[in-house]
C-alpha cells in the first residue's frame, strides 16, 4: 500500500474518532423488559410518535468527567442526559431541557420515583398558562409520561422532575418550564438503573465548550 494510501486512511481515521462514530454505540429501546401496563398505556398513546433525530438517540459513549457509576449529568446546552457507567462510558440519553429563565442547574439527588405519575401543576405553571387542572391524572397522555424522577435539594423538593414526556419532537430543544423530559422508552430505562438518593448534577446552560473539552457533547472519542 502506498505511502499517500495510508496518509489517507489515517486521516480519515481520526476524522471518524474525532466525530465520536468510533466510540457511539446507539441503542434502540429495549421493550422486552416493560410491564404489561408499560407495554398497555403506550400502545394507546394518542402524540405523534415522532422519531427522534439520530444525534438524540440513546448511545453508550466514552464519558471523561469524574462523576461517580451510577450518578447523572445533564449538558443542558447540548441537551444530554448522561447515566454514568463503570470503566470511563456513560448511557446518553437525548432530552428536552427548560428554557434559559426557567431552566434548573445545581446538585440535586433522586428523593422520589414514580411509574406513571400524576401531573399537579405548580403555582407557576397555572399563572404562566391559565385553564389548566389542578390535577391530570397517570396515563398515556399526561405531561410526565411513563416515569418521572422528584429532585431533591436536601430534604427539600425543587419541584424539577426529569420525566418521559408526550411530545417527543421536542428532544433536543430548550422549551420546557423546567423539568428535564425524555422519551417514555428512555425514561423507562433510566427509572430502571436509578435508585433512590442518586446524585443528579445539571449544568447551568452555555457551558457547551468546557463539555467538549471532555468530549461529552458529542465528541465521545
Amino acid at each position: 500500500m502506498s505511502f499517500l494510501r495510508i496518509k489517507q486512511l489515517g486521516i480519515l481515521v481520526a476524522g471518524l474518532m474525532l466525530s465520536g462514530c468510533m466510540a457511539t454505540q446507539y441503542q434502540s429501546a429495549d421493550t422486552s423488559s416493560f410491564k404489561p401496563r408499560d407495554k398497555d398505556l403506550l400502545s394507546k398513546a394518542s402524540y405523534a410518535r415522532t422519531p427522534v433525530a439520530a444525534s438524540f438517540r440513546r448511545a453508550i459513549v466514552d464519558y471523561h468527567r469524574k462523576e461517580a457509576p451510577g450518578s447523572i449529568l445533564v449538558d443542558s446546552d447540548s441537551h444530554y442526559l448522561y447515566y454514568v457507567l463503570d470503566n470511563g462510558k456513560a448511557i446518553r440519553y437525548g432530552v428536552t431541557v427548560g428554557e434559559e429563565a426557567l431552566a434548573f442547574s445545581g446538585i440535586a439527588r433522586v428523593g422520589n420515583k414514580r411509574e406513571w405519575p400524576d401531573w399537579i401543576p405548580t403555582a407557576d405553571i397555572h399563572k404562566r398558562m391559565g385553564g389548566l387542572p389542578s390535577r391530570v391524572a397517570g396515563g398515556p397522555d399526561n405531561p410526565l409520561g411513563a416515569r418521572a424522577l422528584y429532585l431533591y435539594q436536601g430534604n427539600q423538593d425543587t419541584l424539577f422532575r426529569i420525566h418521559g414526556t408526550n411530545q417527543p419532537e421536542y428532544i433536543g430543544t430548550s422549551i420546557s418550564s423546567g423539568c428535564i423530559r425524555m422519551t417514555n422508552e428512555d425514561a423507562i430505562d433510566l427509572y430502571d438503573r436509578v435508585k433512590v438518593g442518586t446524585m443528579v448534577v445539571v449544568l447551568e446552560p452555555r457551558r457547551s465548550a468546557r463539555m467538549a473539552s471532555w468530549g461529552g457533547s458529542g465528541s465521545t472519542n
